[in-house]
Protein backbone atom coordinates (compact mmCIF):
# COMPACT_ATOMS: atom_id res chain seq x y z
CA UNK A 1 0.00 0.00 0.00
CA UNK A 2 2.62 2.49 -1.17
CA UNK A 3 1.47 6.06 -1.72
CA UNK A 4 2.14 7.64 -5.13
CA UNK A 5 4.99 10.14 -4.60
CA UNK A 6 4.56 13.81 -5.56
CA UNK A 7 7.07 13.51 -8.41
CA UNK A 8 4.79 11.05 -10.22
CA UNK A 9 1.66 13.15 -9.84
CA UNK A 10 0.60 15.24 -12.80
CA UNK A 11 -3.22 15.29 -12.89
CA UNK A 12 -4.63 18.77 -12.47
CA UNK A 13 -8.22 20.02 -12.41
CA UNK A 14 -8.58 19.88 -16.20
CA UNK A 15 -7.20 16.34 -16.41
CA UNK A 16 -9.66 15.07 -13.79
CA UNK A 17 -12.57 16.88 -15.44
CA UNK A 18 -11.71 15.62 -18.93
CA UNK A 19 -11.21 12.04 -17.73
CA UNK A 20 -14.47 11.83 -15.82
CA UNK A 21 -16.51 13.63 -18.45
CA UNK A 22 -15.28 11.10 -20.99
CA UNK A 23 -15.92 8.15 -18.64
CA UNK A 24 -19.40 9.49 -17.92
CA UNK A 25 -20.45 9.48 -21.59
CA UNK A 26 -21.89 6.24 -22.95
CA UNK A 27 -24.72 4.55 -24.79
CA UNK A 28 -25.64 2.66 -21.63
CA UNK A 29 -26.31 5.95 -19.79
CA UNK A 30 -28.59 7.15 -22.59
CA UNK A 31 -30.47 3.86 -22.57
CA UNK A 32 -31.03 4.07 -18.82
CA UNK A 33 -32.16 7.67 -19.22
CA UNK A 34 -34.78 6.44 -21.67
CA UNK A 35 -36.28 4.28 -18.87
CA UNK A 36 -37.42 7.42 -17.03
CA UNK A 37 -39.99 8.28 -19.72
CA UNK A 38 -42.98 7.71 -19.68
CA UNK A 39 -42.72 6.41 -16.09
CA UNK A 40 -42.26 10.01 -14.92
CA UNK A 41 -43.40 13.33 -16.33
CA UNK A 42 -40.66 15.27 -18.14
CA UNK A 43 -40.24 17.79 -15.27
CA UNK A 44 -39.93 14.94 -12.75
CA UNK A 45 -37.48 13.02 -14.94
CA UNK A 46 -35.23 16.04 -15.45
CA UNK A 47 -35.37 16.89 -11.73
CA UNK A 48 -34.27 13.32 -10.92
CA UNK A 49 -31.43 13.61 -13.46
CA UNK A 50 -30.14 16.92 -12.07
CA UNK A 51 -30.38 15.99 -8.38
CA UNK A 52 -29.22 12.38 -8.81
CA UNK A 53 -26.23 13.41 -10.92
CA UNK A 54 -25.15 16.06 -8.42
CA UNK A 55 -25.46 13.67 -5.46
CA UNK A 56 -23.88 10.63 -7.12
CA UNK A 57 -21.03 12.61 -8.65
CA UNK A 58 -20.49 14.34 -5.31
CA UNK A 59 -19.88 10.97 -3.64
CA UNK A 60 -17.56 9.98 -6.46
CA UNK A 61 -15.63 13.22 -6.08
CA UNK A 62 -15.42 12.77 -2.30
CA UNK A 63 -13.70 9.41 -2.71
CA UNK A 64 -11.48 10.91 -5.44
CA UNK A 65 -10.32 13.60 -3.01
CA UNK A 66 -9.59 10.99 -0.32
CA UNK A 67 -7.55 8.91 -2.78
CA UNK A 68 -5.63 11.98 -3.96
CA UNK A 69 -4.94 13.23 -0.43
CA UNK A 70 -3.39 9.95 0.62
CA UNK A 71 -2.01 8.87 -2.79
CA UNK A 72 -3.62 5.44 -2.39
CA UNK A 73 -5.51 3.20 -4.82
CA UNK A 74 -9.11 2.12 -4.22
CA UNK A 75 -7.89 -1.29 -3.03
CA UNK A 76 -5.57 0.34 -0.50
CA UNK A 77 -8.39 2.57 0.76
CA UNK A 78 -10.58 -0.50 1.28
CA UNK A 79 -7.73 -2.23 3.14
CA UNK A 80 -7.26 0.74 5.45
CA UNK A 81 -11.01 0.78 6.17
CA UNK A 82 -11.69 -2.95 6.70
CA UNK A 83 -8.23 -4.29 7.50
CA UNK A 84 -5.78 -5.92 5.13
CA UNK A 85 -7.11 -9.48 5.44
CA UNK A 86 -10.80 -8.69 5.30
CA UNK A 87 -10.22 -6.38 2.32
CA UNK A 88 -9.19 -9.38 0.19
CA UNK A 89 -12.88 -10.32 -0.14
CA UNK A 90 -14.24 -7.04 -1.61
CA UNK A 91 -11.09 -6.46 -3.68
CA UNK A 92 -11.42 -9.95 -5.18
CA UNK A 93 -15.09 -9.33 -5.91
CA UNK A 94 -14.11 -6.06 -7.55
CA UNK A 95 -11.81 -7.90 -9.97
CA UNK A 96 -14.73 -10.18 -10.92
CA UNK A 97 -17.07 -7.21 -11.24
CA UNK A 98 -14.69 -5.25 -13.45
CA UNK A 99 -14.03 -8.27 -15.65
CA UNK A 100 -17.78 -8.58 -16.15
CA UNK A 101 -18.32 -4.89 -16.84
CA UNK A 102 -15.45 -4.89 -19.38
CA UNK A 103 -17.09 -7.76 -21.22
CA UNK A 104 -20.42 -5.94 -21.08
CA UNK A 105 -18.82 -2.79 -22.56
CA UNK A 106 -17.39 -4.92 -25.38
CA UNK A 107 -20.87 -6.28 -26.06
CA UNK A 108 -22.27 -2.73 -26.23
CA UNK A 109 -19.52 -1.75 -28.69
CA UNK A 110 -20.06 -4.94 -30.70
CA UNK A 111 -23.80 -4.37 -30.99
CA UNK A 112 -23.29 -0.74 -32.00
CA UNK A 113 -20.76 -1.78 -34.62
CA UNK A 114 -23.07 -4.40 -36.14
CA UNK A 115 -25.89 -1.84 -36.22
CA UNK A 116 -23.65 0.59 -38.10
CA UNK A 117 -22.58 -2.16 -40.53
CA UNK A 118 -26.23 -3.04 -41.16
CA UNK A 119 -27.04 0.62 -41.81
CA UNK A 120 -24.11 1.09 -44.19
CA UNK A 121 -24.01 -2.22 -46.05
CA UNK A 122 -27.29 -3.93 -45.22
CA UNK A 123 -25.45 -6.98 -43.91
CA UNK A 124 -26.47 -9.26 -41.04
CA UNK A 125 -23.63 -11.74 -41.49
CA UNK A 126 -23.28 -14.16 -38.56
CA UNK A 127 -19.51 -13.66 -38.47
CA UNK A 128 -19.74 -9.89 -38.06
CA UNK A 129 -20.36 -9.85 -34.24
CA UNK A 130 -17.38 -12.16 -33.76
CA UNK A 131 -15.08 -9.98 -35.85
CA UNK A 132 -16.34 -6.80 -34.15
CA UNK A 133 -15.77 -8.27 -30.68
CA UNK A 134 -12.25 -9.41 -31.55
CA UNK A 135 -11.41 -6.03 -33.11
CA UNK A 136 -12.58 -4.04 -30.08
CA UNK A 137 -10.87 -6.54 -27.78
CA UNK A 138 -7.57 -6.18 -29.66
CA UNK A 139 -7.80 -2.38 -29.35
CA UNK A 140 -8.48 -2.72 -25.62
CA UNK A 141 -5.46 -5.00 -25.15
CA UNK A 142 -3.28 -2.46 -26.98
CA UNK A 143 -4.58 0.38 -24.78
CA UNK A 144 -3.98 -1.70 -21.63
CA UNK A 145 -0.32 -2.05 -22.63
CA UNK A 146 0.14 1.74 -22.62
CA UNK A 147 0.65 4.18 -19.74
CA UNK A 148 -2.54 5.13 -17.89
CA UNK A 149 -1.42 8.74 -17.49
CA UNK A 150 -0.57 8.97 -21.18
CA UNK A 151 -3.90 7.36 -22.10
CA UNK A 152 -5.83 9.90 -20.04
CA UNK A 153 -3.93 12.93 -21.28
CA UNK A 154 -3.37 12.10 -24.93
CA UNK A 155 -6.13 9.77 -26.09
CA UNK A 156 -8.94 11.18 -23.95
CA UNK A 157 -8.20 14.87 -23.33
CA UNK A 158 -6.66 15.78 -26.69
CA UNK A 159 -8.31 13.40 -29.15
CA UNK A 160 -11.40 11.69 -27.79
CA UNK A 161 -12.98 14.47 -25.72
CA UNK A 162 -13.41 17.12 -28.47
CA UNK A 163 -14.88 14.53 -30.84
CA UNK A 164 -17.38 13.14 -28.33
CA UNK A 165 -18.47 16.66 -27.25
CA UNK A 166 -19.08 17.53 -30.90
CA UNK A 167 -21.15 14.36 -31.41
CA UNK A 168 -23.23 15.03 -28.27
CA UNK A 169 -23.86 18.61 -29.39
CA UNK A 170 -24.97 17.43 -32.82
CA UNK A 171 -27.31 14.73 -31.46
CA UNK A 172 -28.79 17.16 -28.93
CA UNK A 173 -29.47 19.66 -31.69
CA UNK A 174 -31.07 17.01 -33.92
CA UNK A 175 -33.45 15.62 -31.30
CA UNK A 176 -34.20 19.01 -29.72
CA UNK A 177 -35.23 20.24 -33.16
CA UNK A 178 -37.41 17.17 -33.61
CA UNK A 179 -39.06 17.74 -30.20
CA UNK A 180 -39.68 21.38 -31.05
CA UNK A 181 -41.44 20.30 -34.25
CA UNK A 182 -43.61 17.83 -32.33
CA UNK A 183 -44.50 20.41 -29.68
CA UNK A 184 -42.44 21.14 -26.57
CA UNK A 185 -45.34 22.49 -24.46
CA UNK A 186 -47.49 19.40 -24.98
CA UNK A 187 -44.53 17.15 -24.15
CA UNK A 188 -43.64 19.12 -21.02
CA UNK A 189 -47.19 18.86 -19.66
CA UNK A 190 -47.44 15.08 -20.13
CA UNK A 191 -48.08 13.11 -16.94
CA UNK A 192 -46.06 10.04 -16.03
CA UNK A 193 -47.73 6.62 -15.96
CA UNK A 194 -46.66 6.04 -12.34
CA UNK A 195 -44.68 2.85 -13.03
CA UNK A 196 -41.66 4.40 -11.26
CA UNK A 197 -41.56 6.71 -8.27
CA UNK A 198 -39.40 9.81 -8.10
CA UNK A 199 -37.12 8.31 -5.41
CA UNK A 200 -36.65 5.11 -7.41
CA UNK A 201 -35.73 7.26 -10.45
CA UNK A 202 -33.27 9.19 -8.29
CA UNK A 203 -31.75 5.86 -7.23
CA UNK A 204 -31.41 4.86 -10.90
CA UNK A 205 -29.62 8.09 -11.82
CA UNK A 206 -27.27 7.88 -8.84
CA UNK A 207 -26.39 4.29 -9.80
CA UNK A 208 -24.14 5.32 -12.70
CA UNK A 209 -21.66 7.59 -10.85
CA UNK A 210 -21.79 5.32 -7.79
CA UNK A 211 -20.80 2.35 -9.97
CA UNK A 212 -17.41 4.05 -10.48
CA UNK A 213 -16.68 4.31 -6.74
CA UNK A 214 -14.41 1.21 -6.69
CA UNK A 215 -12.30 2.75 -9.47
CA UNK A 216 -12.02 6.47 -8.86
CA UNK A 217 -9.04 6.51 -6.46
CA UNK A 218 -6.98 4.45 -8.93
CA UNK A 219 -6.87 7.64 -11.03
CA UNK A 220 -7.20 10.44 -8.49
CA UNK A 221 -4.10 9.23 -6.61
CA UNK A 222 -2.12 10.79 -9.47
CA UNK A 223 -3.68 14.19 -8.72
CA UNK A 224 -1.65 17.24 -7.76
CA UNK A 225 -4.19 18.43 -5.17
CA UNK A 226 -7.23 16.95 -3.42
CA UNK A 227 -9.32 20.03 -4.20
CA UNK A 228 -8.51 19.74 -7.91
CA UNK A 229 -9.45 16.06 -7.86
CA UNK A 230 -12.72 16.80 -6.09
CA UNK A 231 -13.77 19.74 -8.29
CA UNK A 232 -12.64 18.14 -11.56
CA UNK A 233 -14.28 14.78 -10.88
CA UNK A 234 -17.51 16.36 -9.68
CA UNK A 235 -17.81 18.81 -12.56
CA UNK A 236 -16.75 16.38 -15.29
CA UNK A 237 -18.96 13.48 -14.29
CA UNK A 238 -21.97 15.64 -13.38
CA UNK A 239 -21.96 17.31 -16.80
CA UNK A 240 -21.62 13.98 -18.62
CA UNK A 241 -24.28 12.22 -16.53
CA UNK A 242 -26.81 15.04 -16.90
CA UNK A 243 -26.16 15.37 -20.63
CA UNK A 244 -26.42 11.65 -21.45
CA UNK A 245 -29.45 10.99 -19.24
CA UNK A 246 -31.20 14.06 -20.66
CA UNK A 247 -30.31 13.00 -24.21
CA UNK A 248 -31.81 9.57 -23.53
CA UNK A 249 -35.01 11.28 -22.34
CA UNK A 250 -35.00 13.49 -25.44
CA UNK A 251 -34.54 10.54 -27.80
CA UNK A 252 -37.24 8.33 -26.22
CA UNK A 253 -39.65 11.29 -26.26
CA UNK A 254 -39.29 11.80 -30.01
CA UNK A 255 -38.95 8.27 -31.40
CA UNK A 256 -41.89 6.03 -32.44
CA UNK A 257 -43.23 3.55 -29.84
CA UNK A 258 -41.27 0.30 -29.80
CA UNK A 259 -38.32 1.71 -31.75
CA UNK A 260 -34.76 0.86 -30.76
CA UNK A 261 -32.61 3.68 -29.33
CA UNK A 262 -29.48 2.77 -31.32
CA UNK A 263 -31.49 2.45 -34.54
CA UNK A 264 -33.08 5.85 -33.85
CA UNK A 265 -29.63 7.40 -33.40
CA UNK A 266 -28.52 5.94 -36.72
CA UNK A 267 -31.54 7.34 -38.54
CA UNK A 268 -30.89 10.87 -37.31
CA UNK A 269 -29.08 13.19 -39.70
CA UNK A 270 -25.37 12.66 -39.06
CA UNK A 271 -26.28 9.98 -36.52
CA UNK A 272 -24.01 7.40 -38.11
CA UNK A 273 -20.91 9.51 -37.52
CA UNK A 274 -22.04 10.62 -34.05
CA UNK A 275 -22.73 7.04 -32.95
CA UNK A 276 -19.36 5.94 -34.31
CA UNK A 277 -17.59 8.62 -32.27
CA UNK A 278 -19.51 7.64 -29.12
CA UNK A 279 -18.55 4.00 -29.68
CA UNK A 280 -14.89 5.03 -29.90
CA UNK A 281 -15.35 6.91 -26.63
CA UNK A 282 -16.79 3.74 -25.07
CA UNK A 283 -13.28 2.27 -25.25
CA UNK A 284 -12.13 4.50 -22.40
CA UNK A 285 -14.95 3.08 -20.23
CA UNK A 286 -13.72 -0.44 -20.96
CA UNK A 287 -10.14 0.71 -20.42
CA UNK A 288 -11.10 2.23 -17.07
CA UNK A 289 -12.53 -1.11 -15.95
CA UNK A 290 -9.47 -3.01 -17.17
CA UNK A 291 -6.94 -0.68 -15.54
CA UNK A 292 -8.68 -0.70 -12.17
CA UNK A 293 -9.18 -4.45 -12.38
CA UNK A 294 -5.43 -4.78 -12.96
CA UNK A 295 -4.67 -2.50 -10.00
CA UNK A 296 -6.94 -4.63 -7.77
CA UNK A 297 -5.41 -7.86 -9.07
CA UNK A 298 -1.91 -6.57 -8.40
CA UNK A 299 -2.99 -5.71 -4.85
CA UNK A 300 -4.12 -9.31 -4.39
CA UNK A 301 -1.17 -11.01 -6.11
CA UNK A 302 1.56 -8.69 -4.76
CA UNK A 303 3.56 -9.35 -7.92
CA UNK A 304 3.54 -8.67 -11.64
CA UNK A 305 3.02 -5.36 -13.41
CA UNK A 306 -0.29 -3.53 -13.74
CA UNK A 307 0.15 -3.37 -17.53
CA UNK A 308 0.57 -7.15 -17.85
CA UNK A 309 -2.42 -7.80 -15.61
CA UNK A 310 -4.47 -5.32 -17.64
CA UNK A 311 -3.65 -7.05 -20.92
CA UNK A 312 -4.60 -10.44 -19.46
CA UNK A 313 -7.89 -9.09 -18.10
CA UNK A 314 -8.68 -7.46 -21.46
CA UNK A 315 -8.11 -10.79 -23.22
CA UNK A 316 -10.30 -12.62 -20.68
CA UNK A 317 -13.08 -10.04 -21.05
CA UNK A 318 -12.95 -10.44 -24.83
CA UNK A 319 -13.33 -14.21 -24.44
CA UNK A 320 -16.30 -13.68 -22.10
CA UNK A 321 -17.94 -11.31 -24.56
CA UNK A 322 -17.58 -13.94 -27.30
CA UNK A 323 -19.08 -16.92 -25.47
CA UNK A 324 -21.24 -15.74 -22.56
CA UNK A 325 -24.86 -14.44 -22.76
CA UNK A 326 -23.81 -11.05 -21.43
CA UNK A 327 -27.24 -9.41 -21.66
CA UNK A 328 -28.67 -11.97 -19.22
CA UNK A 329 -25.70 -11.41 -16.88
CA UNK A 330 -26.62 -7.76 -16.27
CA UNK A 331 -28.66 -8.53 -13.08
CA UNK A 332 -25.66 -10.44 -11.71
CA UNK A 333 -23.35 -7.51 -12.44
CA UNK A 334 -25.78 -5.07 -10.81
CA UNK A 335 -25.98 -7.37 -7.78
CA UNK A 336 -22.19 -7.20 -7.51
CA UNK A 337 -22.42 -3.41 -7.71
CA UNK A 338 -24.74 -3.43 -4.71
CA UNK A 339 -21.80 -4.67 -2.65
CA UNK A 340 -19.76 -1.55 -3.35
CA UNK A 341 -22.35 1.14 -2.62
CA UNK A 342 -22.36 0.44 1.16
CA UNK A 343 -18.65 -0.40 1.08
CA UNK A 344 -17.69 3.10 0.07
CA UNK A 345 -20.02 4.56 2.66
CA UNK A 346 -17.69 2.81 5.10
CA UNK A 347 -14.57 4.03 3.26
CA UNK A 348 -15.74 7.65 3.34
CA UNK A 349 -16.73 7.51 7.01
CA UNK A 350 -13.41 5.94 8.03
CA UNK A 351 -10.97 7.90 5.84
CA UNK A 352 -12.51 11.33 5.24
CA UNK A 353 -10.68 12.86 8.21
CA UNK A 354 -7.45 10.87 8.19
CA UNK A 355 -5.98 7.40 7.86
CA UNK A 356 -6.58 4.92 10.69
CA UNK A 357 -3.63 2.71 11.68
CA UNK A 358 -3.00 -0.36 9.52
CA UNK A 359 -4.52 -3.57 10.89
CA UNK A 360 -5.11 -7.08 9.63
CA UNK A 361 -8.80 -6.96 10.61
CA UNK A 362 -11.14 -4.11 11.55
CA UNK A 363 -14.29 -5.86 12.68
CA UNK A 364 -16.41 -2.78 13.35
CA UNK A 365 -16.23 -1.28 9.83
CA UNK A 366 -16.53 -4.78 8.32
CA UNK A 367 -19.78 -5.35 10.24
CA UNK A 368 -21.11 -1.96 9.13
CA UNK A 369 -20.39 -2.92 5.51
CA UNK A 370 -22.29 -6.22 5.86
CA UNK A 371 -25.24 -4.37 7.45
CA UNK A 372 -25.19 -1.98 4.49
CA UNK A 373 -25.39 -4.87 2.02
CA UNK A 374 -28.34 -6.31 3.96
CA UNK A 375 -30.04 -2.90 3.95
CA UNK A 376 -29.53 -2.64 0.18
CA UNK A 377 -31.30 -5.93 -0.55
CA UNK A 378 -33.97 -5.65 2.15
CA UNK A 379 -34.81 -2.18 0.90
CA UNK A 380 -35.56 -3.52 -2.57
CA UNK A 381 -38.34 -5.60 -0.98
CA UNK A 382 -39.63 -3.47 1.91
CA UNK A 383 -39.37 0.07 0.48
CA UNK A 384 -38.96 -0.28 -3.31
CA UNK A 385 -40.31 3.23 -3.96
CA UNK A 386 -37.36 4.69 -2.02
CA UNK A 387 -34.71 2.75 -3.90
CA UNK A 388 -31.80 0.87 -2.36
CA UNK A 389 -28.60 2.84 -2.92
CA UNK A 390 -29.44 5.92 -0.86
CA UNK A 391 -30.72 4.10 2.27
CA UNK A 392 -27.77 1.67 2.37
CA UNK A 393 -25.28 4.46 1.73
CA UNK A 394 -26.84 6.65 4.41
CA UNK A 395 -26.79 3.77 6.91
CA UNK A 396 -23.11 2.97 6.37
CA UNK A 397 -22.09 6.63 6.44
CA UNK A 398 -23.95 7.15 9.73
CA UNK A 399 -22.85 3.97 11.47
CA UNK A 400 -19.28 4.35 10.19
CA UNK A 401 -19.08 7.93 11.49
CA UNK A 402 -20.40 6.84 14.90
CA UNK A 403 -17.85 4.01 14.95
CA UNK A 404 -14.99 6.34 14.00
CA UNK A 405 -15.99 8.88 16.66
CA UNK A 406 -16.31 6.18 19.31
CA UNK A 407 -12.89 4.77 18.42
CA UNK A 408 -11.40 8.27 18.60
CA UNK A 409 -12.85 8.87 22.04
CA UNK A 410 -11.57 5.48 23.21
CA UNK A 411 -8.02 6.46 22.17
CA UNK A 412 -8.38 10.00 23.43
Amino acid sequence: MVSIPSAQRGFGFRDHAALWFSLGVGLLVMQIGAYLIPALSPPQALAAVLLGSALGSGLLAWVAAIGCRHGLSSSALIARSLGLRFALLPVGLNVVQLLGWTAFELVVMRDGTTAIAHQLFGTDATWLPWVATLAWGALLIALASASMVGMARRFISRLGLPLVVASLCWLTYQFATRLHTQGVEAWWSQAGDGSMGLMAALDLVIAMPVSWLPLVADYSRYGVSASGALRGTWLGYTLANVWCYALGILIISTMPPGADLVATLLLAQGGLLALGLILIDETDNAYGDVHSGAVSFSFLAKRGSIRSAGMVLAALATSCALVLPMHSLEPFLLMLSSIFVPLFGVVISQLAFGLPPERALRWGPALVWLLGIACFHVGAVLWPTWGSALPSLALTLLLGAVLRKTAGQAHG
